[in-house]
């Protein structure tokens, strides 16, 4: 028996219905029909779905495009992300080649002048506490900031920066929150507190697609719909940790220009900051710096200084491999409190000395993303 879905949650049925809607441009068939709607999943009001590309479609993209306009124009769909595979015929050797060449694809997100992630190969390492102070360090550097919190499974902005309520829709784009004085989005403020997010990677890869394109980030709070754009100078990304499916969608969906990456000094988390950096180089983004998170302790009573975790470590490897050093964070109190009060040491404390190591980086970002940078590999649907 087909389990009864949650009230205002739309079915598979439903999103299958209306795909079924939807012909092949001068034939009488339909996607449903021709079997190209696959893996469709229903989750929160998020849709995501694959459409297998046959050979008689030329216009793939248009496909892909009046697919989701239909799903989105749905009740309560906040998102509809189809996904492109290819469908291979048998057939002659000259054939196969023709019809198997990478198909290029169209658009590359860009909904900032600079787009930077800040990555850690390893949970734990303090990273989304380290990237909203640097956001809110870029802001007080005077530039127009937006953040992405892209850790789909455990977002963590909405309780940095003291977020509890929803964002809404408008003229078919999610309009961003804002707090600090910045542009913010995180799968976190769509979800109930203590609600899991439990999807596999093509859903994953559907939301992440999502928020970057469907997110109004050229709206500023003092900015009304059909008004001029407002376009961000930066929009700073949360990744999530390790170098899986969410780090592989948005290097090829966006044009990044650079990755920071985040370590403690111990040789453990080391190990795979490296991987982290070997993930950006083969994806060609270029690595902007590395931050040494929890570089040592000062002791509020004694005024003594302790390094728990090591010293130096993230310094020398940084120089190692050539990439910039871009400072060393304490293991400070104030950074926990503030952090957990939902008003980030930049914000709360902007003379502290950990806000200035903090704002130091941010102009060593800065300083990096206006050095030229190699070319961006062309991405590919094959």
């Amino acid at each position: 028996m087909a389990k009864t879905p949650p009230k205002n949650e739309i079915s598979q049925d439903q999103v299958l219905a209306v795909l079924a809607k939807i012909e092949i441009d001068g034939t009488p068939r339909n996607l449903i029909d021709e079997g190209i709607v696959s893996g469709v999943v229903v989750k929160n009001g998020h849709v995501g779905f694959s459409l297998e590309v046959k050979g008689e479609i030329e216009d793939s993209q248009s496909i892909k495009q009046a697919t989701e306009a239909a799903i989105r124009a749905l009740p309560g769909v906040l998102s509809a992300t189809a996904m492109l595979t290819a469908h291979r015929q048998r057939s002659s050797p000259q054939q196969t080649t023709q019809q198997t060449r990478p198909q290029q694809a169209r658009v590359l997100h860009q909904p900032a002048k600079y787009m930077i992630a800040i990555a850690s190969g390893k949970g734990g390492v303090g990273k989304s506490t380290t990237a909203v102070n640097l956001a809110l360090a870029f802001a007080k550097l005077g530039l127009q900031v937006a953040m992405l919190d892209a850790d789909i499974y455990g977002p963590s902005l909405p309780k940095l920066l003291g977020i509890n309520k929803k964002p809404v829709a408008e003229g078919g784009k999610i309009i961003p929150l804002y707090a600090q004085g910045m542009r913010v989005m995180s799968i976190g403020f769509l979800l109930g507190e203590g609600e899991a997010t439990i999807w596999r990677g093509p859903m994953v890869m559907s939301a992440l697609e999502q928020m970057l394109r469907d997110v109004a980030w050229d709206r500023a709070p003092n900015v009304r719909a059909g008004d001029k754009s407002d376009k961000p100078d930066i929009l700073v990304i949360d990744m999530p940790p390790g170098t899986g499916d969410a780090q592989l969608t948005l290097a090829q969906r966006t044009r990044l220009d650079g990755a920071v990456i985040v370590s403690t000094p111990q040789a453990l988390a080391l190990i795979d900051a490296r991987k982290g950096l070997a993930m950006f180089s083969k994806v060609r983004v270029p690595v902007l710096g590395i931050i040494e998170n929890m570089s040592y302790f000062v002791c509020p009573q004694c005024g003594s200084q302790h390094n728990i975790f090591s010293r130096g470590g993230a310094e020398a490897e940084a120089k190692r491999l050539g990439v910039a050093f871009l400072g060393a964070i304490p293991l400070e109190m104030s950074i926990r409190e503030s952090s957990d009060a939902g008003t980030p040491l930049v914000a709360s404390h902007p003379d502290s000395a950990s806000s200035k190591a903090y704002i130091a980086a941010a102009e060593a970002v800065l300083a990096g993303l206006k050095t030229p940078k190699p070319v961006a590999p062309t991405i590919t649907i094959q």
